[in-house]
């Protein structure tokens, strides 16, 4: 259908739409005409994807001589994946109505490992071995040696790519990973190297959050990016805890082990060209002395991931004359590891902050800030230098020249902290070196400064207003979506007491109680005898999940569970819990039925949809806070009450609930579908918890709901079965429409926003 936003014509490529895409919409388009960021909370399964990829592109559309480019960031491949099918849909729609206007360039980008195609490459194990395969065969040098000698191994594919010159480029079109996976086989070009050439020129660009997060990264990505452009951050619920990942390094004993073994080998290749090229560690001294900054004349294939630091905190001047030559450079990374090693020999915890930490290395190792400062760039020249194409061997010593770059170049937002071991295995000697990041504003701050527009979205932002604290900025929009439905499609439930009126929760002193254990076990039970296909459990920890299973098998409880319907466990091994799923599927669709344990911070929670007969009904046993002995929690916790005002119990609260709404919302993946949710805790049927879920689960929670025991659930479970069994009208019928077509959104215009807005 074809409609009109106030100046905008938008295509879009469904009859029908749903009322809160129309309001989503007109907020988005608002905060792209302010010229501003936007946070927007809509609910999961109402087409969020589509509403966005529509209206930006529709919106550069009408803007000819002004076209935005939209980076559109996902968390997984997967996601990636789906959200470039849905942008296929929508441009064949476009080029019908428009013909070759609408013609736009669209392309996912991800790794070497998901793009490459070369059969000698791709084949190494994980994502390091890839890269550091790929650069033995395109390195300059090894090309260039390779050019002298026919024997010496090259990539065929970059080859033919290099040799197409300027002819090398993507045709207008949407390119999935598989696409130009195809697209390369048949021109015989590299994929990899194609789609990053071609991403500073497609219109839309959609790849993972690191991509513009983590300075590492984006220092090479995302640094030809136009200011005129639309960054989108899908999922976004997490985004402070991606942030806060990306500007933090740990270093173990094995790192330090492992950069001792880089630095003797560094020391053998240094020898190794003294003996036989020493004009070329010359020149390279000669270079650092000019203070020539050595990323910007690279050939593509040598880039190497660009400084760890923010790019407003890099020093734009000459490498310190301590470290310009070779071996001095070694022996203050020698000095470093050194001193790293001797503080992590400690019984206690420790804690402190960069100034403190960065003098005492002055003192002990005799290593000043703005040597730490260069350590990144001064290693990443110096591997050049080296021509070292292994750089999977090399991590180590990566890792701690990253550490005494941030260590170097942040005064504060950020804690060292030293763990003699784990808390939770006391008993088992793992010393760990955290440099931990505390304020998610410093990694955003680039992204929100230089580009146009950034819009937040996800189906769990709330409460809303804290996002805008804990990222640092002043959002034009900020706006939350009820989800219309013809009949109530979801039944969310808040159970406080077992069947025999005994309270229920995961909370510590409770937690092991046989009592809460056993009603656990008796309320699932009961629910596997009524609730049709899959059943979907999640627990707040991975040791809590074990142990009550484990209870459970010696009760004689899983067993009965499991004459009712098959039971599938998520486990910490990918591989595992692939099959478990496959497997939990299978059991769903032959009409066996199936349980699926799962964890509420594990890999299932975020990204795999349990829609249709394979969620409905999903538990949430207890309520999934973080671990709230973490030393680097209650650092964080600490800098968030200082810095923002935020305090500790809002702040965990926010992040418990956000994730058991995360976790919840699993079941419910498009307005046909149904489902219910247990909230199975006595914590949630307090006001102060209760009210940081999202609006769109709430506003079906009724007060009848809030206290509930196994048997009272029970029975509003039957009922609601029955109740979902009946046929409906999915237009929705005289009353409140939830379907429009295009003839209702010119009737009804912009009353529709405030049917749908909170």
């Amino acid at each position: 259908m074809k409609f009109e936003i106030e100046d905008v014509t938008v295509y879009f490529p469904y009859d029908h739409i749903y009322p809160e895409q129309y309001a989503y919409m007109l907020e988005l388009k608002r905060a792209l005409d302010a010229k501003g960021h936007s946070l927007l909370e809509m609910p999961t399964g109402t087409g969020k994807t589509i509403a966005l990829l529509s209206l930006i592109t529709s919106y550069s559309l009408s803007k000819p001589h002004s076209p935005l480019k939209l980076i559109y960031c996902t968390r997984t491949v997967h996601e990636m994946e789906k959200t470039l099918s849905e942008l296929k849909l929508l441009h064949d729609y476009q080029f019908k109505h428009l013909g070759p206007r609408a013609g736009l360039l669209a392309l996912g980008l991800s790794s070497r490992k998901n793009l490459c195609i070369n059969p000698r490459v791709v084949t190494a194990e994980n994502r390091d071995s890839v890269d550091a395969a790929c650069r033995k065969l395109t390195a300059s040098w090894v090309r260039a040696l390779a050019a002298e000698n026919p024997d010496v191994p090259t990539c065929e594919f970059l080859e033919t790519y290099e040799k197409a010159g300027s002819a090398a480029v993507l045709p207008p079109g949407v390119y999935t990973l598989q696409d130009l996976r195809a697209f390369g086989k048949e021109k015989g070009w590299c994929p990899y190297f194609l789609a990053r050439h071609m991403v500073q020129f497609a219109n839309v660009v959609v790849y993972s959050y690191q991509y513009l997060l983590d300075p590492k990264v984006a220092g090479i990505i995302s640094k030809e990016m136009q200011k005129e452009s639309v960054v989108v951050f899908d999922e976004a619920h997490n985004i402070d805890n991606v942030c806060i990942e990306a500007l933090s390094v740990s270093v173990r004993r094995q790192t330090l082990e492992g950069a001792r073994r880089n630095l003797n080998r560094m020391r053998q290749e240094i020898d190794r060209f003294k003996a036989t090229d020493a004009s070329r560690l010359r020149a390279e001294y000669n270079r650092l002395v000019d203070g020539l900054a050595q990323r910007g004349n690279l050939p593509v294939s040598d880039t190497w991931l660009a400084n760890p630091a923010l790019p407003d905190d890099i020093l734009k001047e000459a490498v310190p004359g301590n470290i310009r030559k070779a071996e001095h450079f070694l022996h203050v990374l020698r000095r470093l590891v050194q001193y790293l090693e001797g503080r992590l020999e400690t019984e206690n915890v420790e804690k402190e902050g960069p100034v403190n930490f960065v003098a005492s290395i002055n003192t002990h190792a005799g290593i000043d800030q703005k040597t730490l400062k260069f350590c990144y760039d001064r290693l990443h020249s110096l591997m050049m230098t080296l021509e070292i194409t292994d750089t999977d061997e090399f991590l180590h010593i990566q890792t701690i020249c990253d550490f005494a770059t941030l260590v170097g170049t942040y005064a504060c937002g950020f804690s060292i902290i030293i763990e003699p071991f784990d808390e939770r295995m006391p008993h088992i000697p793992d010393p760990v070196l955290q440099l931990s990041c505390h304020d998610a504003s410093l990694a955003i701050r680039p992204v929100f400064e230089r580009f146009q527009s950034v819009v937040i979205t996800s189906g769990t932002l709330s409460p809303i207003d804290l996002y805008p604290r804990l990222l640092n900025f002043n959002p034009v929009v900020s706006r939350s979506f009820t989800m219309s439905l013809t009949r109530d499609c979801i039944c969310p439930m808040v159970l406080t007491r077992g069947s025999d009126q005994l309270p229920v929760s995961t909370k510590f002193d409770m937690r092991s109680d046989l009592g809460v254990v056993r009603n656990y076990g008796r309320l699932l039970l009961e629910m596997v005898s009524v609730v049709p296909d899959g059943i979907v459990c999640f627990f707040v920890s991975y040791s809590y999940m074990d142990g009550i299973v484990n209870s459970w098998n010696e009760t004689g409880i899983l067993k009965e569970i499991m004459q009712h319907k098959l039971v599938f466990i998520e486990t910490q091994d990918v591989v595992e819990t692939t099959l478990a799923l496959d497997n939990y599927r299978k059991a769903c669709d032959c009409g066996r039925g199936a349980v699926f344990f799962s964890v509420a911070r594990g890999k299932v929670a975020e990204g795999i949809d349990f829609d249709r007969h394979y969620g409905r009904l999903v538990i949430m046993f207890g309520v999934p806070f973080q671990y709230t002995l973490s030393k680097i929690l209650l650092a964080r916790l600490e800098y968030l009450r200082d810095t923002f005002q935020i305090k500790e119990g809002d702040f965990l609260t926010f992040d418990a609930l956000r994730q058991a709404a995360q976790c919840v919302g699993r079941v419910i993946r498009s307005k046909a579908d149904y489902g219910m949710m247990i909230f199975a805790d006595k914590r949630y049927s307090r006001h102060d918890k209760r009210s940081k879920l999202p609006g769109w689960i709430l506003s079906h929670l009724r007060d009848a709901h809030l206290n509930l025991s196994t048997d009272m659930a029970l029975h509003i479970a039957r009922e609601f079965l029955r109740k979902m069994a009946q046929p409906y009208d999915k237009a929705g019928g005289s009353g409140k429409k939830t379907l429009l077509s295009q003839e209702d959104l010119e009737k009804m215009g912009e009353r529709i926003v405030d049917e749908v807005l909170y």
